[in-house]
């Protein structure tokens, strides 16, 4: 079956063409720059050389979206002849409240349903919609399937989920944890297990998911028990631009002393905290890296901030599990990253992880093993795959 996977965020359209039967990327791309002057898109074909073009005048979804149909039929483009080719749709939907547990088939209930979970992700949940409907618009004959981030996170117990707050807002307002970067979760811990050699519901692991958004989950026997983002993606690590976690008092404060409304304390915590914050110049983890091996200290500091909250968080899961087999470091730092996996991982003799720094120093965008021989917990590196468990989600839910 081809799928088209579209990731529609607040400004970009990421987009695959899968064929679930042998799991073959026809062809992958960006929309950039969405609503303002000089939207940008790339589009990649294997073997061939990649395209990139920019579209004229101000854009929105629907028209990034017919603009990448008509690149994927394109005569010097495209990877298929007819969008008849193309047998569904899959969505990547940030969060579905607790009104969706698992995968589901988009129809008008459904959409309503999203829009009513707006509240729950206002940063995301509203462009994953203009997603679907653009699609609709475009391939008005083909079936549409969201596949959710917090699916994964479905079987969190109570202990992990709930809030210390009144317990009649959890049932009347859905207010719980529902962790995100499930699909991820979910890809790299499968694909451990199978590096590992043994059956996933036999395995303890921690998985790391760091990228400009961040997260950590506790995968036991192959379900997840605990991860750290929350009600929304803010909660957790420290990440490019969101705080992670911190004291709601310092919300409180920072709002009154800035004079800020709701709105503005939203953004501020989401686009103006994290790495970005602490170096007061990037949140691009590269810069801070390199900055902090040329002795910039704001930089150094950042980065040792990132790091430590890693670490508790990785200590806090294994006195969860009682034990961990297995540390496995997936999204664009933790698949590229050797000096952060190394200083993460250079005193955790508690758990009896030694790391080969050979194999650690070599290991970029690619999966293998950087413990030593006789590490008593395993870590690995796993470039995780939201777009392939999307399309064969799809294809799943379709047949």
């Amino acid at each position: 079956m081809n799928v088209l996977t579209l990731n529609s965020g607040s400004s970009s359209v990421k987009y695959q063409l899968i064929n679930t039967a042998d799991q073959n990327v026809l062809c992958l791309g960006i929309v950039e720059r969405i609503g303002i002057q000089g939207t940008r898109m790339k589009h990649k074909r294997p073997g061939k050389e990649p395209i990139s073009m920019v579209l004229e005048g101000k854009s929105n979804h629907e028209i990034a979206i017919e603009t990448i149909l008509k690149t994927i039929v394109g005569e010097k483009t495209g990877v298929i002849n007819s969008l008849d080719e193309i047998e569904a749709v899959g969505h990547r939907l940030v969060h579905g409240g607790d009104k969706f547990s698992e995968s589901v088939l988009i129809n008008n209930e459904v959409i309503e349903t999203l829009y009513q979970c707006v509240d729950f992700a206002p940063l995301h949940n509203p462009h994953n919609i203009k997603g679907i409907e653009a699609a609709q618009k475009n391939l008005p004959n083909v079936q549409n399937v969201g596949v959710f981030d917090t699916s994964f996170h479905s079987t969190l117990p109570k202990v992990a989920y709930l809030y210390g707050i009144p317990y009649d807002l959890y049932k009347e307002m859905g207010i719980r944890r529902y962790g995100f970067h499930g699909t991820s979760h979910y890809f790299v811990s499968k694909k451990a297990a199978e590096m590992i050699g043994k059956p996933i519901e036999d395995l303890k692991l921690i998985t790391c998911h760091l990228g400009n958004g961040a997260s950590i989950t506790a995968i036991k026997n192959g379900k997840s028990i605990d991860t750290s983002m929350g009600f929304t993606p803010l909660e957790g690590l420290i990440m490019g631009t969101r705080c992670g976690d911190i004291d709601p008092g310092v919300i409180f404060h920072i709002a009154n002393k800035e004079e800020f409304t709701m709105e503005e304390t939203n953004h501020f915590f989401n686009k103006r905290c994290g790495m970005l914050g602490l170096t007061g110049y990037t949140s691009d983890m590269l810069d801070i890296e390199n900055d902090a091996l040329k002795g910039k200290k704001r930089a150094r500091m950042a980065l040792d901030i990132y790091n430590y909250r890693i670490i508790k968080y990785i200590g806090a899961y294994a006195a969860a599990m009682n034990g961990v087999d297995a540390i496995v470091f997936t999204g664009g730092i933790g698949e590229n990253s050797d000096i952060i996996r190394k200083e993460i991982l250079s005193d955790m003799d508690y758990l009896g992880i030694k790391i080969d720094h050979n194999k650690n120093n070599g290991l970029r965008g690619k999966s293998g093993f950087i413990n030593s021989d006789d590490s008593k917990t395993k870590v690995l590196v796993v470039p995780t795959n939201e777009e392939l468990v999307i399309a064969l989600e799809t294809s799943r839910m379709l047949s």
